[in-house]
């Protein structure tokens, strides 16, 4: 399944998102951790060093690679140039899994070591100073979106999505791509302020969407958040002295967690399985190809020269079914 961390800047979504990762590498579940945002803190909230988690491939830079590879013998892709960061797959594409290898993982995945198990952790790449006032971080997280449009995940495993903050991830459809986001909030107004954009945005398009209060000191701030979001509130999460050694770069053993954050932790687990129990393939097609078209029309078939209309295989689902025959055409 996948799941989405999002809020505002400084709410501690990278750190909830990183405790989240160890809590299901605790419970045995394949992990693939990508850190989406524009200040890339997830490798060094997994204990990784600086220079570990600098020399973190970027996804961004591999693009070509991940076209190509994404693209296989789909007829309705004349190339890969042609593809765009919402391209759908269809007949013929390359689909990928949670487990096992490829060469888009092998490109820009690396392997971290936790206390209870390994996760695979890939990296948008940071955006740097030599982007300022000629590219958008929009097109670096576009080879996540691309990654997503073609991922097949079961129930058991997960894929974690540290978000960039605010609202920014609805500019392009990968907000829809999540059976769980989780919205990781302060007990402040400002801190609530981008709940209310998410909720906004997210409700045409059937998005499951949980709170998680973070930084809650008492009754008074859980009575607060609870009042401001009512029952989209799911679990609120205090001080921890476990979170402050890790801050510091001396992160005690996992299983030495605070035993209520332990139980938040959980809780998340068990709202993102049970909300994807409804996961409905055909609708999350459906979503992927209407975003396709919205930016095909804006701007994609202005810049690659092509009717990306022409790339959607209408008899198409993404499915689990897709999954096992790429696989075989693969092979």
């Amino acid at each position: 399944m996948k799941i989405a961390f999002v809020g505002k800047g400084g709410s501690g979504k990278t750190t909830l998102s990183s405790l989240f990762i160890r809590h299901l590498t605790a419970n045995e579940a394949p992990v693939v951790a990508i850190d989406a945002d524009i200040n890339q803190h997830l490798g060094a909230a997994l204990g990784l060093g600086e220079e570990e988690a600098a020399a973190l491939p970027a996804m961004g830079a591999h693009l070509p690679l991940i076209k190509d590879y994404l693209r296989g013998s789909n007829p309705r892709i004349a190339s890969a140039d042609t593809m765009i960061k919402t391209t759908p797959p269809g007949e013929g594409s390359r689909l990928l899994r949670i487990t096992g290898s490829n060469p888009v993982y092998d490109a820009c995945a690396r392997p971290v070591q936790l206390d209870d198990g390994e996760i695979q952790l890939m990296a948008t790449g940071p955006f740097t100073e030599s982007d300022l006032g000629v590219a958008c971080y929009h097109s670096k997280v576009g080879a996540v979106e691309l990654c997503l449009n073609h991922l097949v995940d079961g129930p058991e495993e997960f894929v974690v999505v540290d978000m960039t903050a605010g609202s920014d991830s609805f500019a392009s459809g990968m907000f829809t791509r999540f059976d769980m986001t989780f919205l990781v909030a302060e007990p402040t107004r400002k801190g609530v302020s981008v709940y209310r954009q998410y909720k906004e945005y997210a409700r045409d398009f059937g998005i499951a969407l949980k709170v998680v209060g973070n930084k809650v000191r008492d009754q008074d701030d859980r009575d607060f958040l609870r009042a401001e979001v009512g029952d989209d509130l799911l679990v609120t999460v205090g001080h921890s002295d476990w979170v402050r050694a890790m801050e510091k770069g001396r992160p005690p053993r996992f299983e030495l967690l605070e035993a209520d954050n332990r139980l938040a932790l959980q809780a998340l687990q068990d709202a993102a399985e049970d909300s994807y129990e409804f996961r409905d393939w055909e609708r999350y097609t459906r979503q992927m190809v209407h975003f396709h078209l919205k930016n095909a029309e804006s701007w994609g078939n202005e810049k690659t020269g092509a009717d990306l209309a022409a790339q959607v295989d209408p008899a198409f689902v993404l499915s689990e079914q897709a999954a096992e025959f790429s696989g075989a055409a693969a092979s």
